[in-house]
């Protein structure tokens, strides 16, 4: 009958969606197999770069000040050799004046034009800016947000790697905030979780680093030689990092560099930031992620090949929310009905579709059970006793209950990256967690 057939071809699309969510999956349980490997470190430079720390901000009053001064404080590197400046944006606060009470080398930009409220503009203003001023002799950008606090040696531990040859690379990302409540603590076991394992591994394997938002580090000579900033969309890191591994410039992993990042507290929070990234993913397959793909296929990087891997699992988070569970719905409904139900039945006897459907309810909850043991518990229970002190926390016990519920924190990051795929995130003001002194 045509539903049998109706229900052949959706299980054929259904394999398919599963293969192309599984290869993803794979690499991510790969990364945790192999994170028992010695990190990188680089060999320590008694030559100093002189830094340029950029912070874009737009309505930061609350924070800037704590973290500009965190940073002029307490870096463990010649105070000379450092600067930090802040892109006062579109602000109608007082971001610029708590920002230069700190410190801080201030930078208005008021821009008129809408399209332009993203961080991508204060950003290359600040980069062009630094650029400029020849007389400084700047060597390195590191770009901070505005929550951000530093260890004490990131400048050193980023100028060992510059003096290296490095051009381009990513910090550790710990959690400022971790043990706040439950969504800074799962928040911050996924950051740390792409830092100890992905970053880690990736290093070693001499893959390109993932260099994305806060901490990462850029040469004044790449930035000379490549055109500058030139990245346009909201997700303006990612794309950055894109632009350079078609170029041939891999991203590196400073693991000994570590970010202390404000995680989001609440559902509506974690809702806008997730919203943000995969509305920026989506744009990001449409112009640079393929060219990713097909740059592997005519030079043969596998950087392209697992950058491209990688992010494609932020777009699968589609067929995660979507596909995935209206599928078997689909799938349980006509098989109960084709096993049970009397269905008038032509491709198959009924005792065919009572083993199939009892297989399918076992194998799918063996494989659902694996992913939430793996992905979830075991995953989140390594980070709490390995990394329990960069996610913010003073004791393991701290982060149990993020442990219990990471499997869930998964569902609700699928579910509201897939929303930001499909919406466009208006700018808004950050609520933070951090109170000025």
């Amino acid at each position: 009958m045509w539903y049998e057939y109706l229900y052949r071809v959706l299980s054929i699309l259904n394999y398919i969606v599963l293969l192309l969510i599984g290869i993803p999956l794979v690499i991510q349980i790969l990364y945790v197999l192999f994170s028992f490997v010695k990190k990188k470190t680089w060999k320590e430079s008694d030559v100093k770069a002189k830094i340029a720390y950029l912070i874009p901000a737009h309505n930061e009053e609350d924070v800037i000040y704590n973290s500009v001064k965190s940073i002029l404080d307490n870096q463990k590197y010649p105070r000379e050799k450092f600067d930090v400046f802040v892109v006062a944006h579109n602000c109608t606060d007082n971001t610029a004046e708590e920002a230069k009470r700190a410190g801080a080398k201030v930078l208005t930009l008021n821009d008129p034009d809408d399209s332009h409220n993203m961080a991508v503009y204060p950003l290359r203003y600040g980069i062009n800016h630094i650029m400029s001023l020849e007389s400084e002799n700047y060597e390195i950008i590191i770009r901070v947000d505005a929550d951000n606090h530093l260890n004490a040696v990131y400048s050193a531990k980023m100028n060992d790697a510059y003096q290296s040859g490095v051009d381009l690379a990513r910090p550790y990302e710990g959690a400022l905030n971790g043990t706040q409540n439950f969504f800074t603590k799962a928040c911050a076991m996924f950051y740390v979780f792409e830092s100890r394992y992905g970053s880690r591994v990736r290093e070693r394997l001499n893959l390109g680093a993932h260099v994305n938002g806060s901490g990462a580090m850029m040469s004044v000579r790449m930035l000379k030689a490549t055109g500058g900033y030139d990245c346009e969309t909201i997700s303006e890191d990612a794309e950055y990092y894109f632009n350079r591994l078609l170029q041939g410039i891999k991203g590196r992993f400073v693991e000994d560099a570590v970010v202390y990042e404000d995680m989001p507290s609440s559902l509506k929070v974690t809702y806008h930031r997730n919203k943000r990234i995969g509305s920026g993913t989506s744009k990001l397959l449409k112009t640079k992620l393929f060219k990713l793909l097909g740059h592997f296929f005519t030079t043969g990087s596998l950087s392209c090949l697992e950058v491209f891997m990688t992010y494609s699992l932020l777009i699968y988070t589609v067929l995660l929310a979507i596909w995935i569970p209206a599928f078997y719905i689909y799938n349980f409904t006509f098989l109960g009905f084709a096993a049970y139900g009397g269905l008038q039945l032509m491709l198959y006897p009924v005792e065919f579709y009572k083993t199939l459907l009892w297989n399918t309810i076992i194998i799918g909850a063996s494989i659902l059970l694996g992913l939430f043991v793996f992905f979830g518990y075991i995953q989140a229970l390594i980070l709490a006793i390995t990394e329990y002190k960069k996610l913010g926390a003073k004791k393991r016990s701290e982060l149990a209950s993020a442990v219990l519920l990471f499997p869930f924190f998964l569902i609700v990051y699928s579910i509201t990256i897939c929303i930001g795929t499909m919406s466009k995130p208006k700018w808004v003001k950050v609520k933070r967690n951090t109170g000025k002194k």
